[in-house]
């Protein structure tokens, strides 16, 4: 049977309910299907019907045996003959979106488990954002209704908004995510009839987003900020709780809509030339207001939420010997259900070059001009006049997350002792021109390697990333409470008249919320050259997103929603080179670093000559390329439900 939008949207109906996978929701056995009021009569069993929810939500870093999630200008792969140029990366590049359809490497769409709504078996390489988020608004607008029809009647009144609040989430998180990518889109309320003519149109991004905000606030207002300190929640388990939805992922997810609707993308639209700091202030309030909320409970110490120390960083993204414990601390809000013994330390092998990895020989590494969003320590971008930067010493004095984030020429990537000693001519990155780990196949091509979601050992010499002993977990948010304090700075910036404005909902300014991030990486607040005007700030603002959410799949969305994508520099990728200036780390026969040598120097104090950056990648990509297209199957349903403009 034909899968499509449609069907999708049709399947499953409030006539019956299934809480089990089957070959085709439209076609099943009498004896497979679970009564209404059986699936709806208790807490307990309403909340087993809930939880498949969770269950179709994409575990974006660990979709594919490759990673691939970051599709602005700040990821480059390295070249390959066989199927790394179909990894959505380079379509992107390219300019081929209907690329993501049916891609096993793209967590937007699968072309697996025919049959089944995507991710509804529970693999994690089934799990679809297409697919899975219509699953997932039926599965609420049902239960919405089960509640309606009062057929929910063994449950206090704490356990009925709990799950009425958790479905209210998820149907406004699913529809926010599919917006996000797709655009406006017909917000469906409740369960339909297969037998009534369906020709909803498609709505505005702005008109789903005041429908999301609406559900996010009665989520809000139903959930607890912490399900421990419930008596359901209690009973559950304290210490469970974690990845279910609450009032602070309400707030938060309310705020994100609000200003992604009050966003130049959703105020221009895509043809007009618009204006990147054009925002929609209305909404840009409201979003400060509810990010204010957040921010208010948190820093007044009644949530479990808070900033992870600088040097317990690296806690957000992996874990390593802890018996599988899920990444994220008190910093993590949203994250999608993440089995340890699912953890694929595959994924790792990405990051580095092939001689001392395990993967298929694949290197997602930083372009150069994203690493250049990495300011100097004292706080200022790297071209401003006075900023300290020098390019005969392009390392020094760096803001500190450059260090965390990336292996640069001169840093060590390996530790041990390797069997095949020629591989020791990598134990010391060589990314100077002419280096061996410059090249366009299996290393690095822009001169950097991303380590932000890997430890050192991770490495088949070490082999601190392979092996139940070693426990290497590696996961990202959906959403972290620093992406909460910038989000929050972006919108009170334009709802709240710059950088000293704020909402009434929280004592900090924008430039106040900027700093609580930049103090937490020992990095100087924002200059006060950029303070006078909302433009200017928003610039800072916007570096400062480039930085600390760096590779975490946020930039090809803000770009998009900035109007940025189709405007230089944003539309290009590149590598630097430069020359070694002899010294005492390096061997002067070979210009190479070597094990034998007594390395005295730190790598960040190393010069360099003929510094230089070109272009590698030129991504032409028009206004159509602000939004992906559909399936054609799905646009030619029904006349109201229309493709995207140019595709």
């Amino acid at each position: 049977m034909k899968k499509s939008l449609i069907y999708i949207m049709f399947a499953f109906l409030a006539g019956t309910v299934s809480l089990s996978s089957c070959t085709d929701y439209l076609e099943k056995d009498a004896e497979s299907v679970l009564q209404e009021e059986d699936a709806f009569k208790n807490f307990n069993n309403f909340q087993g019907f809930v939880e498949v929810m969770y269950n179709v939500i994409p575990d974006v870093m660990k979709s594919h045996w490759t990673s691939c999630f970051n599709w602005g200008e700040d990821e480059v792969h390295t070249f390959d003959s066989g199927w790394a140029n179909s990894i959505f990366t380079a379509m992107v590049d390219n300019g081929n979106y209907r690329g993501y359809i049916n891609n096993s490497a793209c967590f937007l769409d699968r072309p697996w488990a025919v049959g089944q709504i995507q991710g509804s078996s529970g693999a994690r390489f089934d799990k679809a954002l297409w697919g899975g988020s219509w699953y997932g608004i039926r599965q609420a607008n049902i239960g919405l209704k089960a509640l309606q029809d009062g057929l929910l009647k063994d449950a206090s009144q704490e356990q009925r908004n709990l799950i009425e609040g958790q479905l209210l989430f998820f149907r406004a998180w699913f529809y926010f995510e599919l917006c996000t990518y797709w655009g406006g889109l017909p917000y469906i309320t409740e369960p339909l009839d297969p037998g009534a003519q369906f020709n909803l149109p498609r709505e505005s991004f702005q008109e789903c987003a005041d429908k999301m905000a609406e559900d996010f606030k009665r989520a809000a207002d139903l959930l607890p900020i912490n399900w421990d300190n419930t008596a359901t929640g209690s009973q559950i388990g304290k210490g469970k709780n974690e990845l279910r939805p609450n009032k602070i992922w309400a707030l938060s997810y309310m705020g994100k809509a609000l200003l992604y609707a009050g966003s130049p993308l959703m105020v221009n639209g895509v043809d007009a030339t618009g204006d990147t700091y054009k925002y929609d202030s209305n909404y840009c309030k409201r979003a400060a207001d509810a990010f204010g909320q957040v921010l208010s409970l948190v820093e007044s110490g009644q949530t479990q939420y808070a900033l992870v120390p600088f040097e317990d960083y690296h806690t957000l993204f992996w874990t390593q010997k802890q018996s599988w414990m899920m990444p994220g601390g008190t910093e993590a809000i949203m994250r999608s259900p993440s089995f340890g013994a699912d953890s694929y330390w595959r994924q790792a092998n990405v990051y580095q070059i092939k001689e001392i990895a395990d993967g298929d020989g694949i290197v997602l590494c930083p372009a150069a001009n994203y690493v250049n969003y990495f300011g100097m320590q004292n706080g200022l971008p790297l071209t401003e006049a006075d900023s300290g930067f020098d390019k005969e010493h392009p390392w020094k004095n760096r803001d500190p997350r450059f260090y965390y984030n990336f292996i640069y020429d001169g840093v060590k990537m390996f530790n041990g002792q390797p069997v095949d000693k020629s591989l020791y001519q990598f134990q010391y990155a060589n990314f100077y021109d002419g280096g061996n780990g410059i090249q366009d196949l299996h290393r690095s091509r822009t001169g950097y390697l991303n380590y932000k979601f890997i430890a050192i050992d991770c490495n088949t010499i070490d082999n601190g990333h392979s092996g139940w002993t070693n426990a290497f977990h590696l996961h990202l948010s959906w959403l972290r409470l620093a992406d909460v304090y910038l989000m929050y700075a972006e919108a009170a910036d334009m709802g709240y008249g710059g950088a000293n404005g704020k909402s009434s909902t929280c004592s900090l300014t924008a430039a106040d919320a900027v700093n609580k991030i930049r103090e937490r990486a020992g990095v100087d607040p924002v200059d006060d050259r950029f303070l006078g005007s909302a433009d200017k700030f928003m610039d800072e603002i916007r570096r400062e997103r480039a930085v600390e959410l760096s590779f975490e799949a946020h930039r090809f969305n803000d770009l998009r929603r900035w109007k940025l994508l189709t405007v230089y520099p944003y539309n290009i990728k590149t590598r630097q080179k430069f020359d070694r200036v002899p010294g005492a780390n390096i061997d002067p026969e070979t210009d190479s670093y070597h094990p034998g040598l007594d390395i005295t120097v730190d790598p960040k104090e190393n010069a360099v000559k003929n510094f230089r950056e070109e272009v590698i990648i030129q991504r032409n990509l028009s206004a159509k390329h602000y939004w992906l297209p559909f399936k054609n199957e799905d646009v030619m349903i029904y006349p109201e439900f229309k493709q995207n403009p140019g595709w």
